[in-house]
């Protein structure tokens, strides 16, 4: 275990085997932890030189996160159980989820043609594609990922089916806003600044955060494979302490979120305005549509570890998700991925080294925007549990609205 002082252990038999990382990041306001480590000293403390590659999207990260191209990235957490699960193309290769990087910070965004129509709730939208003789369409960022997922859950709990009532396509972030704008989408789900920025611009509004459906959702991952951990777990170790360290910094004021905010707006990282980062980074919001206010959930890097603290039933989740839309055709042995994806012990290791709290409990319990608890105590159930789904089979109880 490290001692007081990091460098007196960094040279020694804990020294990082591999002290030179490259690091996959896309240009998201949730990749700050990374940003803020690479280059405020963090990682040189713990023995780390990072060099960071923004991506152009997921599918890239992910591929060069096989290859070896990139040791570790700024993950989305649905994108690495689908690599596990061999959801992919590709195959099944082991991964694991280092940290949590972030809860929260995500959004849904509607076309200012759809505010023409009266379009400004979750009921209105219900309406408006029931009666449509066109299927409107709706961009995510990666077919497995966070967004994917939100947006899925948050047109079905509004009764809209997201596989079948609309048609959904993959968007890289930063390409969104020129989608809407063009109107080859009707709305997208998408991590800041984008949607700050489409409001900013008028060119779309705000209909929900993903906060309102899963108040301190599970988001972004530092993710690698297992084998980087196998080969390199001194480095791991360093690179969850010198993340962990950067987030802890992050949130210690507001002064330190403005200052990320300016850092990240920089063009080697999301080369977007001030404007469009800093408000939500510091939660405020305004959704176009007149109202604003101060999101008591919204973006943590930290909050005190427990945006870090790599849960169980957070892993478990994607994976209920996945059944549930058929991305899937059997149940996965949910637990046991989970155990083998979550490092949690490499976690406590470098959470107890650096003096961040960090709970014995391997699950937390949540209640989802339509009132369905989650505490993966029964991720099978749950999976089978829902009205809306794309289930190859399911029993004629559970298919009736």
């Amino acid at each position: 275990m490290p001692s007081a002082n990091p460098l007196a252990w960094v040279h020694g038999s804990d020294a990082p085997e591999k002290p030179l990382l490259e690091l996959g990041f896309m240009a998201l306001t949730d990749c700050a932890p990374l940003v803020v480590a690479a280059t405020q000293g963090f990682a040189q403390t713990y023995g780390l030189s990072l060099n960071l590659r923004r991506q152009s999207s997921w599918a890239s990260l992910r591929d060069k996160l096989l290859n070896g191209q990139l040791d570790a990235a700024h993950s989305l957490y649905g994108l690495i159980y689908a690599l596990q699960l061999g959801i992919d193309a590709s195959g099944a290769t082991d991964m694991a989820v280092l940290m949590g990087l972030n809860q929260n910070g995500q959004a849904i965004n509607l076309s200012p043609a759809l505010l023409r129509h009266g379009v400004t709730s979750g009921e209105a939208l219900r309406r408006f594609v029931h009666q449509s003789r066109t299927k409107l369409t709706f961009a995510q960022t990666f077919p497995t990922g966070t967004h994917a997922m939100w947006l899925y859950y948050w047109l079905a709990s509004h009764g809209i089916h997201p596989l079948h009532d609309v048609h959904s396509v993959v968007v890289p972030p930063a390409q969104m806003l020129a989608h809407l704008q063009a109107g080859r989408i009707d709305g997208f789900c998408v991590g800041e600044p984008w949607s700050a920025g489409a409001v900013e611009q008028a060119q779309g509004f705000t209909l929900a955060t993903s906060q309102s459906i899963w108040p301190d959702h599970p988001e972004k991952v530092l993710g690698c494979t297992r084998a980087f951990v196998e080969q390199h777990p001194n480095t791991a170790r360093a690179l969850v302490m010198a993340v962990l360290a950067a987030s802890r910094f992050i949130e210690q004021s507001c002064e330190n979120r403005r200052n990320t905010a300016q850092l990240l707006s920089g063009k080697a990282y999301l080369d977007a305005p001030l404007t469009h980062i800093e408000p939500r980074l510091l939660g405020h919001y305004q959704d176009g549509l007149g109202n604003q206010w101060q999101d008591p959930h919204a973006l943590h890097v930290h909050d005190d570890g427990r945006a870090n603290l790599p849960y169980l039933s957070d892993g478990m989740w994607f994976m209920t998700q996945f059944r549930r839309w058929g991305l899937l055709r059997d149940d996965p042995d949910y637990l046991g991925v989970a155990r083998a994806v979550q490092q949690r012990a490499l976690y406590r290791d470098a959470a107890t080294a650096i003096g961040v709290p960090c709970a014995d409990t391997q699950m937390r319990s949540s209640q989802l925007i339509d009132g369905r608890h989650w505490d993966g105590s029964d991720p099978g159930a749950y999976a089978r549990s829902f009205s809306l789904h794309a289930l190859a089979e399911m029993p004629a109880a559970l298919t009736r609205p």
